[in-house]
Order: structure tokens, then C-alpha cells, then sequence
């Protein structure tokens, strides 16, 4: 086992994978020489060159479009969002063309391109860099998501994204960049389309993913001395959802509660409380709880910025108020 930052893990995933398979590359802005904003492609153009690390102007809807393009072709791109929020510009590559051509050409191309980045709520970063774009794109057919929260599931996650013959979006989220934990020296692969149960319980089950997986956790350990006994479940993949381990907690516990740092409004959360009322109404004891972020502009203001997004304190109430329900 080896102590490896968060960043460090993903620059492992793609250097291993581009060592593996030739047709793998990355595309971006200043993902090259300078080795992107997070350092995940940190001096990988020494070892691979400047066209398969292949720095790329300020124009997301170009090098996204060229992107599609080469996926068509054969390789397998993995683009870089200098931040997520920027992709925004590139919407119309994303949806229409690396979500639809492989339906739209009966087949004949695979588009088998990662797109990936840092996102969520920073710390002070304004609106316009605090984007959790995931439920924009949760509506787009033929798009995978993904979103990581350690640096174990981080690697083995980007590992199989790489290796995927559809469009990935991969999300990671700014403020975990920095996270340790010990990986295995082997290679490992995690499923795209799985998810974590991080810890087993019997009151309710608490769905959550990127960085609340670890708000949720520091809320436990309250909730632990307390005599609560939840079950935390991380989400990892946002699209498709992992309803065999969703609804076999559920059926557990008969309780659950959504954790999201995505928008209350049309968020990743509105969309799992109606799939778990379709699908497992008769297994609920109390309504499905859902604790998102302020439907409003991430302030600049870092004290205002707290209190747009979920915070321990909530989760630990929450879970109190939950209990408290009687069937």
C-alpha cells in the first residue's frame, strides 16, 4: 500500500492507461507543459509528447468537438476542464453529438471519450467556478456519469471510464484534490455502474456522493455516539443509478435520505426521490428526506457560501427529525 494524494491517484490512471494503450490522450487547456490546474497530467508530456498531451486554445466547444471526432476515429480522448463550469460552452458537443452519435449512427461509431474536471463549491471561487453540472447533462441519453470522492475510487473509476467505449463524464470535486489515502500497488478497476456502501446500518439509508460523502461521515460519528445506526451508501455512479444496492438498503432500513451538493430544484436528489417513489414507495416507512444546496448563485462571501451548501450539522438533525417519525 502506498500514500498517494488525490491528484496524484488520477495522474496514475491516465499514466497507466496511456502506457497501456496508444490511442489514449488527453486534450485541454494547459494540460501539457504545465501539467493542468491540478497538476493530474504533471510531466506526463515528457513522457508520451506534445500531440498525445496536446495543449489546446480557450475554446471548450472546439477542442470538445475535435474530441468526438477523434473518439470516432479510434482513439479515446480524455478532455480536461480547466473547471467544469467551462464545459458549459461545449454543451452542444457534449449532448448532441458524443450523447447521440452512437444511436444516431445505427451503431457504427463508438465514442469512447472521458470527460473530466474539477467542479462543486470551492472555497471562494464565485458563481460562475461553484457549477455542479451534473444534473444538467442527467437528462442526455448515451452519457455516462461519475462522480469520485477518494482517491481509491478515483482511480479505479477513471481506469474503467478510459476503457469505456461510451462518453464519461467524470466528475471530481475541487476541494478533495488534496485527500490522501493508501492505494494498492497492483491495478484495480471499480465498476462505473456501482455503488458503495461505505458503512452497513439498520435505521436509514443515507445517499450521497463527491465530497458530502465525507460531511456525511463527519456527521456519523456523532450520530454514532447519539445510537444511530445509519447506513451510508456513495452514490459513485450518477447515471445509470445503482438500484440493486439502493433498494436493497432500503429494503432494510425502510428509511432514506438524500445527501446531494447538487441544486434542490432539478438536482441528482429531485431525480433518486422520484425513482425510489416509483420503485420502492411500498418499502418506505417515511417520506424520502433530501438536503441539497440553495437554489441561488454560490456567493463569493465565504461565510454566505457555507450556508448555501449541506453541512454536518443539518445531516446529524436530519437523521434526529427522521428517527423521530413514527410509521
Amino acid at each position: 500500500m502506498a500514500e498517494t494524494l488525490f491528484f496524484n491517484a488520477l495522474r496514475e490512471a491516465i499514466d497507466e492507461e496511456m502506457a497501456r494503450d496508444s490511442t489514449v490522450m488527453v486534450m485541454g487547456e494547459d494540460v501539457g507543459h504545465y501539467g493542468g490546474s491540478y497538476k493530474v497530467t504533471k510531466d506526463l508530456y515528457k513522457k508520451y509528447g506534445d500531440l498525445r498531451l496536446l495543449d489546446t486554445p480557450i475554446a471548450e466547444n472546439s477542442f470538445t468537438g475535435m474530441a468526438v471526432g477523434a473518439a470516432m476515429t479510434g482513439l479515446r480522448p480524455i478532455i480536461e476542464g480547466m473547471n467544469m463550469g467551462f464545459l458549459l460552452l461545449a454543451f452542444n458537443q457534449i449532448a448532441n453529438n458524443a450523447g447521440m452519435l452512437r444511436y444516431t449512427s445505427g451503431g457504427n461509431f463508438k465514442i469512447p471519450m472521458v470527460i473530466r474536471g474539477p467542479g462543486g463549491v470551492g472555497r471562494q471561487l464565485g458563481a460562475e467556478h461553484s457549477q455542479r453540472l451534473e444534473a444538467y447533462f442527467q437528462a442526455v441519453p448515451g452519457l455516462k456519469i461519475v462522480a469520485c470522492s477518494t482517491p481509491y475510487n478515483a482511480k479505479g473509476l477513471l481506469k474503467a471510464a478510459i476503457r469505456d467505449d461510451n462518453p464519461v463524464l467524470f466528475f471530481e470535486h475541487v476541494l478533495l484534490y488534496n485527500l490522501k489515502e493508501n492505494l494498492p500497488e497492483g491495478e484495480y478497476i471499480l465498476p462505473l455502474d456501482k455503488a458503495e456502501v461505505v458503512r452497513k446500518g439498520e435505521d436509514v439509508t443515507i445517499l450521497t456522493y463527491s465530497r458530502m460523502r465525507h460531511h456525511v461521515m463527519q456527521a456519523v460519528k456523532t450520530l454514532e455516539k447519539e445510537g444511530y445506526d445509519p447506513e451510508v451508501i456513495d452514490l459513485l455512479s450518477l447515471k445509470p443509478l445503482d438500484f440493486e444496492t439502493i433498494g436493497a438498503s432500503i429494503r432494510k432500513t425502510h428509511r432514506v435520505m438524500v445527501v446531494e451538493e447538487c441544486m434542490r430544484t432539478g438536482g441528482i436528489g429531485a431525480e433518486i426521490v422520484a425513482s425510489i417513489n416509483d420503485r420502492l414507495f411500498d418499502e418506505l416507512d417515511a417520506p424520502v428526506m433530501r438536503l441539497s444546496s440553495q437554489d441561488i448563485p454560490t456567493p463569493y462571501n465565504g461565510a454566505l457560501e457555507n450556508l448555501t451548501i449541506v453541512q454536518p450539522q443539518q445531516i446529524i438533525e436530519a437523521v434526529r427529525k427522521m428517527a423521530a417519525l413514527k410509521v
